[in-house]
């Protein structure tokens, strides 16, 4: 295909925009070529925004900052205290939610509201106050709480991660203002926390100890009826006593048995050694001595006889045949006769006798004691059966009883222990120390150069908008390149603009 030429259409010939539908084609130098045209309409916009910019920046004026600091630690406030029961009681909330709970206290719209009208409104926001001594009492509320807004846009709270120092800044106009007013939110902090973290004096513990003591009077009652009526001083001291005397009288009877079978084997022996002993025994018994009486006198007379006569005198003789007759006799035993016997009560058998009335004796006082026993254990178990037929009841009964008694104890100690932590807590903070209040700051801060920074940037980009606006809006092709990359033709020249 033979290639053809073609030249450009001025920017003011209106019938060429029919000959690209789809719009002309720009190139980075395009771009830069027809801005370049627009020149002076760019100056323009860009000394415009740049001037009202500027006027606006010189209208700002200089905030001054004042900070301050808080310590907070752990107080009472942050530990749990059921109202009944003991579940959780202790827990404490870790720093970190301690700081935030302050935090939200510092930045509070009532807080601040108590500041603004310590300070005075017509101090901090002049504008504001005279607002409110022109406006109807209807519209009053409304001022205060923008007044409140704009005081809350203009104060910082902030801390770190497990630290437990608060910083707390307040901007404003005037440095004095800035300092007092950031010293009278803390001062009124301190004050105003006690309202929210104290709760107000409450007639609930009160009412509920009341209600706890009469029911308790009621369990009382009951309960004194009970011992009343089945004839009780001590439910558990008389059964635990009868218990123990039962365990004592079972030991008893075994004691009692045991002595008894030992006395019963004891008489039957005895018995049997009685019938082998004789009742009686000889005592004493005398010898006779007449035979040798008799010879001692014979002799005797003999030698009496020899004394007078001679050895062979008949008397002599005669003495001494006797004499030998008699030994002879002796010799023999038949000069011999029993002595005299005396008999009495054997003392063993009398011995045994009265060890055997003594053992009948015991073994019927055991008998006794065993039969009295045996009556005892009957009549205590008997008693420990109707104290555990009666047992449910009283257990029922002493148990709301000590139930109705823990519970007023206890409600009495939270309330009593209520009423102190409210009165301490109402005179002393010891959790909350101001680390350092806030002076009056040397130096402040301002917008203007930001403000006029933006203003340029602003400034430049209208200019640069306007710019390319003029530049979509103009009809024809602007540029030779423009030319030939819309109608993909080459262009051997381009004639100048001429002017009107």
């Amino acid at each position: 295909m033979a290639s053809t030429t073609t030249w450009t259409s001025v920017p003011h010939d209106g019938p060429a925009l029919s000959v690209w539908p789809g719009g002309p084609s720009y190139g980075p130098k395009d771009f830069a070529v027809l801005l370049w045209r627009e020149k002076w309409l760019m100056l323009a916009a860009f000394l415009v925004v740049l001037v009202l910019g500027a006027g606006f920046a010189m209208t700002l004026k200089p905030s001054f900052t004042a900070g301050s600091s808080l310590l907070i630690q752990l107080g009472q406030e942050y530990v749990y205290e059921p109202r009944s029961g003991d579940a959780g009681r202790g827990a404490v909330a870790n720093t970190d939610a301690i700081v935030a709970s302050e935090a939200e206290i510092l930045m509070g719209a009532a807080l601040r509201e108590r500041t603004l009208r310590r300070v005075g409104l017509a101090r901090v926001y002049p504008k504001a106050a005279e607002a409110m001594a022109r406006a109807a009492p209807s519209e009053r509320a409304a001022i205060m709480a923008s007044a409140v807004a704009g005081m809350g846009k203009a104060m910082d709270v902030g801390a770190s991660p497990g630290n437990p120092v608060v910083r707390v800044s307040f901007k404003h106009a005037d440095p004095e203002i800035a300092a007092k007013v950031l010293n009278a939110l803390l001062e009124e902090y301190i004050v105003y926390r006690r309202s929210v973290m104290i709760p107000p004096p409450s007639r609930g513990l009160e009412r509920q100890r009341s209600v706890f003591a009469a029911r308790l009077a009621d369990a009382d009652a009951a309960y004194q009826a009970f011992l009343s009526t089945n004839n009780l001083g001590d439910f558990a001291a008389q059964r635990s006593g009868l218990t123990q005397m039962l365990s004592q009288m079972e030991s008893q009877k075994y004691s009692i048995e045991s002595q008894l079978q030992e006395r019963s084997a004891r008489l039957a022996s005895l018995e049997g050694q009685l019938v082998q002993i004789a009742p009686e025994i000889g005592l004493s018994r005398d010898s006779n001595n007449s035979d040798s009486d008799r010879l001692a006198q014979l002799r005797l007379q003999r030698e009496e006889l020899l004394a007078r006569y001679q050895p062979d005198a008949q008397p002599v003789t005669d003495l001494e045949a006797q004499i030998s007759q008699l030994e002879s006799a002796m010799a023999q035993g038949r000069t011999q006769a029993p002595g005299t016997r005396r008999f009495g009560i054997n003392p063993v058998y009398q011995t045994l006798q009265t060890e055997k009335i003594q053992l009948a004796s015991e073994i019927a006082a055991l008998r006794g004691s065993r039969e009295a026993n045996l009556r005892q254990i009957d009549e205590a178990t008997l008693q420990l059966q109707r104290f555990a037929a009666i047992e449910p009841e009283f257990m029922e009964l002493a148990r709301d009883r000590d139930l109705l008694q823990s519970n007023v104890r206890e409600f009495a100690i939270k309330e009593q222990r209520d009423e102190a932590s409210r009165e301490i807590g109402e005179e002393t903070t010891d959790n909350i120390r101001i680390v350092e209040r806030a002076r009056p700051p040397i130096s402040g801060s301002s917008l203007r150069k930001p403000v006029l920074l933006l203003s340029v940037m602003f400034a430049g980009f209208t200019a640069l908008c306007l710019g390319l606006l003029r530049l979509f809006l103009r009809p024809g092709l602007p540029t030779a390149a423009s030319a030939s990359r819309t109608l993909g033709l080459p262009v051997l020249g381009a004639a100048p603009l001429k002017k009107r």
